[in-house]
């Protein structure tokens, strides 16, 4: 790959490694079978850390006698490597170098497009979400450096994703997309919510409008048009909130209890009693009745009905984390095409929109937990951790089912609606 390859860096982001641990506690780490001899090369000891009898890798099988290998969890969920202070036992003795690619690049995510890179950063880690450590566009060069290991030499051959239902664009019309996207969630005097708003209502626009012969500066004027009559219909856009329609409350909750989740990989092998209790959570989420099941351990029980109910004004800063989340993943496209399970570009954008009541409704839960009926800025940062854990990453969120729920509350015009519901 060149040595000067083009790179695009999110203007607004901060990140540096904190060693909380959390990434070596939740994500699965895959390694080739260079890195695995490599590793076993190390002649991990007890006296490294390493007891006696522990597994370093584990197995993973797949369909049609695929597999793959990945680092070992203790019981308690950890990476085999995390030592009592959140560092890496591999980093610690080798250096940074001598750890797995996969680690070496989290948070980081690289997306081609047809002149060179987009970067974008996982929110699951704590330190991204609260915008901790040094400026992103000051680690241009390392970045260079990891996304010649990861990217692949002919990348500028990387198709543009679609606009929607096949419609093929070309690049540059998709990057157009991209600006004006980020143009429109740039407005610091507009509430994030009635931004997101904005958005989805010239998109929908522009996914029924017919482009044959419209590209290039056409294609730019018809943004520039489209983008105008969203900001004169706003007060239309942000009117009375009212409740989702009950099929798409349905749907809704279980796009939630997806993303309430901790999957990590402690149990490898699910029980019987395991499948149940997910069984059982998803029968509660889709019946809204009762109590909300603990899906993990930073909630706990409470009505479904209080979830509902107002909670306030968003904290002030809340509208920064949620600004800088929608605006880091729209400028390193990281909610279409291969960097989010090969889906065309609106209803990509309609997925992640969706995470905005997403994240609401999880910071709720997280305020009642607390016997609280207002929304703080922890409960909003934890919330936004929770639900990136799984976006754009977790398998089951490009199942057919996961797919058939977005594409409904789309159909139905309900992905606004949920938009003001939960922005109460």
């Amino acid at each position: 790959m060149a040595r000067d390859l083009p790179i695009e860096l999110p203007q607004l982001q901060n990140w540096s490694c904190h060693t909380c641990g959390e990434c070596c506690k939740q994500h699965g780490i895959y390694v080739t079978g260079e890195e695995q001899a490599r590793i076993e090369r190390q002649n991990w000891t007890e006296a490294d850390g390493i007891p006696a009898g522990q597994q370093l890798f584990v197995k993973m099988s797949g369909g049609l006698g695929k597999g793959w290998t990945r680092l070992a969890h203790r019981e308690d969920g950890s990476c085999v490597f995390l030592d009592d202070k959140g560092l890496c036992r591999i980093h610690g003795k080798f250096g940074e170098p001598a750890k797995p690619l996969a680690c070496r690049i989290y948070p980081y995510a690289f997306h081609p497009t047809e002149k060179g890179l987009t970067v974008s950063l996982r929110f699951s880690c704590p330190s991204v979400v609260a915008n901790l450590g040094t400026p992103v566009v000051e680690q241009r060069g390392e970045l260079k450096r990891l996304a010649k290991l990861v990217v692949p030499a002919d990348h500028k051959t990387v198709p543009p994703p679609a606009l929607a239902d096949s419609k093929s664009i070309p690049w540059p019309d998709v990057m157009a997309i991209v600006d004006a996207l980020d143009a429109t969630l740039a407005q610091e005097d507009v509430p994030i919510h009635v931004r997101l708003l904005q958005a989805l209502h010239w998109t929908r626009q522009l996914g029924e409008a017919n482009l044959k012969d419209i590209t290039g500066e056409r294609f730019i004027e018809l943004l520039s048009l489209l983008l105008d009559e969203a900001s004169l219909v706003m007060s239309e856009l942000s009117g009375e909130a009212r409740p989702p329609k009950q099929i798409s409350a349905v749907q809704f909750r279980l796009l939630v209890g997806q993303y309430a989740r901790k999957d990590t990989y402690l149990n490898v092998q699910p029980t019987w009693a395991d499948r149940w209790k997910l069984l059982s959570w998803g029968l509660s989420f889709a019946w809204g009745s009762g109590n909300v099941p603990a899906v993990q351990n930073v909630f706990r029980e409470v009505p479904f009905s209080t979830l509902e109910q107002s909670f306030g004004p968003l904290p002030e800063e809340a509208e920064e984390f949620l600004t800088r989340y929608f605006r880091v993943k729209i400028q390193g496209l990281h909610f279409c095409g291969p960097a989010y399970y090969n889906q065309d570009i609106l209803q990509g954008f309609n997925s992640l929109v969706l995470v905005y009541p997403v994240v609401m409704w999880i910071a709720r839960w997280l305020a009642a937990s607390a016997n609280r009926q207002q929304l703080t800025r922890e409960d909003v940062l934890l919330a936004i951790t929770i639900a990136d854990h799984h976006h754009g990453y977790s398998p089951a969120l490009n199942t057919w089912a996961f797919r058939s729920r977005v594409r409904t509350l789309v159909q139905l015009n309900e992905v606004a609606t949920l938009v003001r519901w939960y922005s109460r």
